[in-house]
């Protein structure tokens, strides 16, 4: 084996190590910031559950089938899904969403402050529009999951925000920004991105809801630009609080409300990724946007076609700024809808 050989094969292996290691690195710090912030939501978890104190009793009138009844449950501890759990199993599985004093939609998870009327809401009920925004606001919360599983950390991605649900664009959505200024998806990668999706569903994770102040907030996203970025105007238009809402170790920030499981999750495509803008020297700013189904709806293969390719509109949301940034750093909760 000559010199130049020899001196080629060594120069190969210590770049192959070197991309190892810098592979393994991103790992470590991308995994320790998702365990810290999960440690965090955590502990403001025990420190809340701990601060109630005085247990006090609540009346809570549930209004349904198979009969309305009186629940006496304890405020600031019991839920919508406690609720369910003394009607029946059914209404445990069905009930994606809750509706307090017959307007206010609250979470599945989300404990009751104080006596109220109670519907459980599922995707047959007359009026399905609080409980279809909730199904679509979750279907991007889902999505941003997905793409943290889905891209390898040379990727460079960076979760933005999702717009708020708007039923008619045909579309959720999930805003990224990639370490790329030319990805152009292949159907393969969609496949992919979709697959993660299916498992999250499959996997039946409860989704939890956090209020914590802006100042624990920012803690828990310091390694996060955009989210950081977002925190104060979000704090400000709710007092210094932010929402946060966590499905595995998964935790972002929306105003909620958002159906109380993965497993409400069913016929789900991710159909398309649009390039919106350059982001810096080398990345861009791509959405993500896709269509599902909740569990248990059937629809043909070619009526679900049609909405596949409806899904693949480019999706244009407002897009106010953010207190010293351009219209790309908006804040996700203040695009909602709801």
């Amino acid at each position: 084996m000559s010199a130049a050989t020899k001196l080629h094969k060594t120069s190969w292996c210590a770049l192959r190590q070197l991309q190892q290691y810098r592979t393994k690195a991103t790992l470590s710090g991308s995994s320790a910031s998702i365990a810290k912030r999960n440690d965090l939501f955590n502990q403001e978890q025990r420190r809340q559950r701990d601060a109630v104190g005085r247990i006090d009793k609540i009346e809570v009138r549930y209004l349904g089938l198979p009969e309305d009844v009186t629940l006496v449950m304890n405020s600031n501890i019991s839920t919508p899904y406690n609720c369910a759990q003394h009607l029946s199993e059914g209404h445990c599985k069905r009930s994606a969403l809750a509706l307090i004093d017959g307007s206010v939609p609250w979470d599945m998870h989300r404990p009751l402050q104080e006596s109220c009327t109670l519907q459980l809401l599922n995707f047959h009920v007359s009026e399905p529009h609080p409980v279809n925004k909730a199904f679509w606001r979750t279907c991007s919360f889902m999505l941003g999951a997905a793409l943290n599983r889905a891209f390898k950390p040379e990727a460079g991605l960076q979760l933005h925000s999702f717009p708020g649900p708007n039923i008619k664009s045909g579309s959720f959505v999930h805003d990224i920004v990639l370490q790329t200024q030319n990805w152009q998806p292949t159907k393969e990668e969609m496949r992919a991105i979709s697959a993660e999706m299916v498992k999250l569903a499959a996997q039946d994770l409860r989704i939890e809801r956090l209020d914590v102040q802006q100042d624990l907030a920012q803690e828990m996203f310091k390694d996060s630009k955009y989210k950081s970025e977002q925190l104060p105007s979000i704090a400000q238009q709710t007092q210094g609080r932010v929402t946060l809402y966590r499905l595995g170790d998964h935790i972002d920030i929306s105003r909620g409300p958002m159906v109380g499981s993965t497993s409400f999750l069913g016929k789900c495509t991710i159909s398309a990724a649009h390039k919106v803008a350059e982001e810096g020297a080398a990345g861009a700013f791509y959405r993500i946007q896709g269509v599902a189904l909740p569990s248990g709806f059937q629809l043909n293969h070619v009526a679900f076609g049609v909405l596949e390719e409806r899904s693949k509109k480019p999706y244009h949301p407002p897009r106010p700024k953010t207190k010293g940034k351009d219209k790309r750093h908006s804040d996700p909760r203040s695009t909602s809808s709801s």
